[in-house]
This record gives C-alpha cells, sequence and structure tokens, in this order.
C-alpha cells in the first residue's frame, strides 16, 4: 500500500466514471501522481480503455448506487471523485435500480441533475466516503481567458457569444442545461435532456451556418458534479452542423484533448474562446 503524500492527497480513490474521455484522462492524472484507482464503470457509457488504466474497474449499470458503495467499501477508498456524465436517458431507458436507489429515488423532490448527484453524495457520506471536486486533480484541464483554438473570432461571433453566456446562465440557473445555440442573437436551441451534441445539431440545421454555441457552468456550480467540458468530439459535432464559434466560460470549463481540440478547430475553421463571467465576483 502507497503512503500519502506530501500534498495530504490519499494513497488510492475511487472514481466513478461515466461518459467520454474525461474519467480516462484523469484517470492518468491520478496514476502520474501515484495515486491507485479503483473505478466503478457505467455500462452502455464508460470506455472499456478505463480497463488498462484503473488498479480495479467494477462494472455496475445505472442506478445500481448500492453496488457501487459495496465496489468502493471492498476497495478501501475513503475518497470519490465522479468524471464525467451518466446521461440521463438512461433514466427513462437503462434505469436498473437496486433496493439503496429506490430507497433514495422514493424521497427525492424532483428528477433535476443536481438533486439526484446531491442524493447520491448524501448516500456516500453515509457510509464515510466524501465525494472531492472533479476539479482538484485537473487545475491543468481548466480553460484560461479568451481566444483558445483555431481563427479569432469575428465581431459577429462576439456579440453572440456575450449574447448567449446571459441566456445559457439563466437555464443552467434553472438547471435545465448548459448550453444555448445563438444566431444573430437570437436563441436556436437550448439544451435540456437531450444533451449538448443534440442542442448543438438542432441549432445548426435551424440556423443554416454562422451558428455560435455557448456553453457555462452552472451559478454556484458545485464542482464535485457535472463540471462543463468541451473534447474533441464537441467540434466534430459542430463542424457537422455548420457552426463556427464555440464559447466556453473561463475557469469553470474542461478543456478534454487540448491537441486534438487544437488540431480540429483549425481544419473545420471554428473559432474556440473563453468568458469571465461579468456577474462573478
Amino acid at each position: 500500500v502507497r503512503t500519502a503524500g506530501m500534498s495530504g492527497d490519499p494513497d488510492r480513490i475511487g472514481l466513478v466514471a461515466g461518459y467520454g474521455t474525461f474519467p480516462l484522462e484523469l484517470a492518468r492524472a491520478f496514476k502520474q501522481a501515484h495515486i491507485a484507482v479503483h473505478a466503478v464503470a457505467v455500462h452502455e457509457e464508460t470506455s472499456p480503455q478505463i480497463e488498462a488504466l484503473a488498479d480495479s474497474v467494477c462494472w455496475l449499470h445505472v442506478g445500481q448506487i448500492g453496488g457501487m458503495i459495496r465496489a468502493f467499501k471492498q476497495a478501501g477508498v475513503s475518497q470519490v471523485v465522479m468524471a464525467g456524465k451518466v446521461r440521463k436517458l438512461h433514466l427513462f431507458r437503462n434505469f436498473r435500480p437496486d433496493l439503496t436507489a429506490i430507497t433514495a429515488l422514493l424521497k427525492l423532490k424532483d428528477r433535476r441533475d443536481d438533486t439526484i448527484m446531491l442524493a447520491i453524495v448524501d448516500l456516500l457520506a453515509k457510509q464515510g466516503i466524501t465525494v472531492i471536486p472533479q476539479t482538484r486533480h485537473a487545475q491543468s484541464m481548466l480553460a484560461g481567458t479568451g481566444h483558445l483554438y483555431g481563427p479569432k473570432p469575428d465581431a459577429a461571433m462576439l456579440a453572440d457569444a456575450e449574447f448567449g453566456f446571459a441566456q445559457a446562465k439563466g437555464i443552467a440557473a434553472m438547471d435545465i442545461g448548459q448550453t444555448v445555440a445563438v444566431r444573430d442573437q437570437a436563441v436556436l436551441a437550448v439544451e435540456a435532456i437531450e444533451g449538448t451534441d443534440a442542442a448543438i445539431r438542432r441549432g445548426g440545421e435551424l440556423g443554416g451556418g454562422k451558428v455560435t454555441i455557448v456553453k457555462v457552468a452552472k451559478p454556484d456550480q458545485d464542482q464535485r458534479f457535472d463540471v462543463p467540458a468541451i473534447g474533441p468530439d464537441t467540434l466534430e459535432v459542430m463542424a457537422a452542423s455548420n457552426c463556427h464559434c464555440l464559447a466556453v466560460e473561463s475557469g469553470q470549463t474542461l478543456l478534454l484533448e487540448r491537441q486534438r481540440l487544437a488540431e480540429l478547430a483549425d481544419r473545420h475553421g471554428i473559432a474556440v474562446i473563453a468568458m469571465r463571467d461579468p456577474g462573478a465576483a
């Protein structure tokens, strides 16, 4: 068993690995820090590549919360990080709740993302397991401020980005979604349960090109879960949908596979920028 480092990091950590590349990048970061990774992976969501990166992997279906708790306790972890979304559509399609999940769901006031995630955090806490911020070991992945990749944005893009930022913050505050598609300072599409990619496709189809996508964090974002992220897939969907600018919130958005992001932004002529929240302290 490895001993904790001078930074106070544990020698082992639990990873709830959801969709996308973020769980994989985070697992690599833990390994580089000599922290053993014990992952709970989700069928139909988690990349099989997690098997090569984690010290142990327990595969479960969406809703098997009791199984997740047992896996982490068996691995002897006291800290857990959640990385990558579990798409909410699975609550309606492939949801297989165990008794722990059913008991918790019956007590929920609604099915909003934050309500569900906070209930899971509380269940883990009752078992002596603390959920830590997603960004604690991923500071280098957070977006800076200004022009990031691709061509520089023109005045129209910047105007749409500024307009869309305020609109996206509004829907994020209501826990509806965190992304909007904008053209000529009009909202074409709003992300809801279908997810970011579907919202991008809808916005691109309605806008017929010259569409700006804006993705933000929720006000008072709980960095233990649902931190916004973009990766190569985001730019591929934008290119296929004829969207030409992507604006994200600086300091609050994870940039995954940065080299590929830069390559794709150049190849497809997509301007990627990061904006500060004007309402933030």
